[in-house]
């Protein structure tokens, strides 16, 4: 897995079980291989290449990603029966009818000689689908006990256990915002949160981030990075604060936009799970608790699982498709069914 904020490669080694419908998971082993400033120049320049260099990358980055994977396996020992590969996401326009993961599957397959699921969104899509949030068929299946599960990723987003099934959608913005704010300050992101709770609310900048047409909109609804350059960088630009009053204010702008998802007619026995890099945000959390403690009650779980959940239900998405089990939820998307996502890549292109 590799996420819109940069952070590098999640690699997590997983099982999974099925006894009667009812499905179990453990995180073998897992690391994350954290991108030098090359590769993260090479990532945010594909954004704007031509579709010839976006093919000769898409080679390049699924031949780099089945290295490092072989590296992750022999290193420790290890051995696995499917690679799913959610690669690194680069355009993400599902209202034009397209969405594009780099990482060939192609090029990862015959270097680690293992078959490999990958481009899970393009099959929703083509349904009408936003093909987007996909984590939420692990939420359903392998968290049932939470009624929210939040990621807080480079992008935020939610999903919600109803009578009827599952809702899922993205939020916001999260690490995208803080770390772009924070990189301004010479920081890679801002540790702990620590800089933005040394800062003050701007009610200006406070009102635009929520004012943003993105969140007048109703579910189903998905964010790529290209919303963040068009609709939410203008908005940072215009305004002279200090960057610790930025921070501050983009800290609350998050929590405000999560109270919105979960406010309601809420008893405090529904329980919310909190995975993804944003997790360790310690100000971010407890922004999110205070906005939120009316309506739920928070759960930050093991260092392990908020660091790999994502990973770890991309593999299981791998897995339901091998099955060919619905890894994909029309009333998450949008889309005009259910759908089994990815594509299936031997080794040999046999």
């Amino acid at each position: 897995m590799s996420g819109t904020s940069l952070d590098g490669l999640d690699m997590a080694l997983c099982e999974f079980e099925e006894v009667a419908g009812n499905y179990s998971f453990s995180i073998l082993e897992a690391t994350t291989l954290e991108y030098d400033q090359k590769m993260k120049s090479f990532l945010r320049d594909t954004l704007n290449a031509s579709a010839l260099e976006l093919l000769e990358a898409h080679q390049k980055y699924g031949l780099w990603v089945g290295k490092k994977i072989l590296q992750f396996l022999h290193s420790e020992g290890l051995n696995c029966d499917l690679i799913s590969s959610h690669g690194h996401t680069i355009h993400h326009r599902p209202e034009l009818g397209f969405t594009f993961q780099l990482g060939a599957g192609t090029a990862i397959a015959n270097h680690t000689q293992i078959g490999v699921v990958c481009d899970f969104r393009t099959t929703d899509v083509s349904l009408g689908g936003q093909g987007a949030p996909l984590v939420t068929i692990g939420d359903l299946l392998l968290f049932p006990e939470h009624t929210y599960c939040l990621n807080l990723g480079g992008i935020c987003n939610i999903s919600e256990k109803t009578s009827s099934g599952i809702i899922a959608y993205d939020i916001g913005m999260t690490n995208m915002l803080l770390n772009y704010l924070a990189q301004k300050a010479g920081l890679d992101f801002d540790e702990g949160g620590r800089l933005a709770a040394s800062g003050q609310l701007d009610t200006s900048l406070f009102k635009a981030l929520n004012e943003l047409e993105f969140h007048q909109l109703a579910p189903p609804k998905s964010l790529g990075i290209e919303y963040f350059t068009s609709s939410v960088q203008p908005v940072l630009e215009l305004l002279d604060i200090p960057l610790k009053d930025a921070l501050h204010t983009a800290v609350h702008h998050i929590a405000f936009q999560i109270k919105a998802a979960v406010k309601g007619n809420h008893k405090l026995d529904k329980r919310m799970l909190i995975t993804g890099g944003g997790a360790k945000n310690d100000f971010l959390i407890q922004c999110i608790s205070e906005y939120c403690q009316e309506f739920v009650s928070i759960e930050v779980p093991s260092t392990r699982l908020v660091d790999f959940k994502e990973a770890m239900i991309f593999a299981f998405m791998g897995y339901l498709h091998q099955h060919r089990h619905t890894n994909c939820l029309k009333s998450v998307t949008g889309a005009s069914g259910d759908s089994v996502g990815g594509f299936f890549f031997k080794p040999g292109g046999a």
